[in-house]
């Protein structure tokens, strides 16, 4: 183990901090720190995470005195992680790390550590592993930890990682190394105690080196996923479609052409490896998987993550940051009265309204995302708002009346794009924007009653940016 941890001393002449607990695995870290020879320059930070009460308060005290006793610099802090987990929404295990890791990066770039040494082990390794096969995190998450890592732009050191507990029982054993027991981890309250307490104890008794047997097997699937990585890499340029003229970059995360998915030989992890960076859990990549497996209507669906939306079309599959569905209009910019000229801001779109005097030479025909109405029959004030369910138009040359909806699926609108239209509702005739009788889609149609004619005069134009 010495050998080790003395190779640390080459990665940086600037010290290390030492993430210890008190419990066996970090207390035997700082001790072989302590003891390299030649020796590494290091100092311990220590989390009293106030989860155990006294216990807690004993751990930091062991700590403290044994950084003390050795001249060694101590860091300590205390996080109300209970508090923090409530405030977040996650678990205690995930608030702890959270807290723990923030505060090593804090004390990282204000004292000039070259990063933070944790003492996960062998056995470590193999839960984790475990965790991720239950939870479902693809081929990374059969690689396990590495050795060096990192949170944020903080270095993270694992120097026991090739070692087993009971190689570290047997180290603490030999040099009297004084730690304390988490009585916690005898009890199997959280996901990571009952694999230890209880899946593992079977697997020694099918395979008593099974963690080593584990630790290999990752080391494997480690290069494994390297090349598969490469594959993705590769096949995903023939996937992925370029941006569209108007997509909003900060909105619209990425498109993909199913007919050059569903070509892919191994078009599943692929799918997995384009989702999985915006937060689509397992259950909602094997519902994408079994939709595009079926004969069923791909077109319409939606499925999100907590940060994005997976919206899927006709011919492709489009991610794009997670917003409310435009429903019923609200106040603000869903909803905005336009009682003079100007330019308005509504549903994420940039409209110019103006009054002009029609000219003979002034052509009807306008360039795309303008509509001209005839100013006696659309008149101020009136409405800029949402879509709803219900909207329906009497469209340019036509005589009967169409549902929007039904407009937006000859036009082969995706939700995105209907979510983003903007109606223009005649206030004068029909009340404050309570009808579902339009006068156009902003840029896309107008409604017959209100084109220009021959006697017209004047007329209201629209743009849509």
């Amino acid at each position: 183990m010495k050998g080790l941890i003395n190779s640390w001393s080459a990665l940086s002449e600037s010290p290390l901090l030492l993430a210890v607990s008190g419990g066996i695995d970090s207390m035997c870290m700082a001790d072989l720190f302590l003891h390299a020879d030649p020796s590494v320059p290091f100092a311990v930070a220590h989390c009293n995470f106030r989860l155990r009460g006294e216990e807690s308060d004993g751990d930091e005290a062991l700590v403290r005195g044994w950084a003390e006793e050795n001249g060694v610099r101590f860091f300590s802090t205390a996080f109300d992680t209970e508090a923090y987990a409530d405030e977040h929404g996650i678990s205690i295990e995930m608030a702890a790390r959270d807290l723990r890791y923030g505060w090593f990066a804090e004390l990282c770039r204000a004292h000039g550590f070259a990063g933070v040494a944790v003492a996960h082990n062998a056995n470590d390794n193999a839960e984790t592993l475990m965790l991720n096969l239950l939870r479902g995190s693809g081929m990374k998450g059969l690689t396990g930890m590495s050795l060096v890592a990192a949170f944020s732009d903080v270095a993270i050191f694992r120097p026991l990682l090739t070692f087993t507990r009971k190689q570290i029982e047997g180290y603490a054993l030999a040099h009297k190394v004084a730690y304390r027991e988490d009585r916690t981890n005898a009890l199997s309250d959280y996901k990571r105690n009952r694999i230890r307490n209880e899946a593992f104890s079977i697997f020694e008794k099918i395979n008593p080196s099974f963690i080593r047997t584990l630790n290999r097997d990752m080391a494997y699937f480690s290069e494994a996923a390297d090349i598969v990585e490469d594959w993705c890499r590769s096949a995903s340029a023939s996937v992925l479609l370029p941006s569209r003229p108007g997509d909003d970059e900060g909105k619209i995360s990425c498109r993909i052409s199913l007919q050059h998915l569903l070509r892919q030989s191994h078009w599943r992890y692929l799918l997995y490896h384009l989702l999985e960076p915006y937060g689509f859990n397992s259950a909602a990549l094997a519902s994408v998987e079994n939709l595009l497996d079926s004969d069923r209507t791909v077109s319409g669906k939606r499925f999100e993550s907590e940060t994005h939306v997976l919206l899927t079309g006709r011919s492709e599959l489009t991610v794009a940051v997670r917003e409310p569905l435009a429903s019923e209009p609200q106040a603000g910019e869903r909803f905005m009265p336009v009682r003079c000229p100007g330019t308005y801001h509504v549903n994420g779109r940039t409209i110019k309204v103006e009054r002009l005097e029609r000219k003979a030479d002034m052509p009807l025909k306008q360039p795309e995302g303008v509509l001209v109405f005839d100013a006696a029959r659309l008149s101020f004030p009136f409405v800029l708002r949402a879509w709803r369910s219900g909207d329906w138009l009497v469209p340019l040359g036509m005589r009967g009346r169409k549902k929007v909806s039904d407009l937006f699926t000859d036009l082969k609108f995706d939700t995105l794009q209907k979510n983003a239209s903007v109606m223009v509702v005649d206030t004068c005739t029909e009340g404050l924007a309570t009808c579902q009788h339009i006068a156009a889609v902003a840029g896309v149609r107008i409604d017959e009653r209100y084109k220009v004619r021959p006697e017209t005069s004047s007329v209201i134009r629209i743009s849509v940016f």
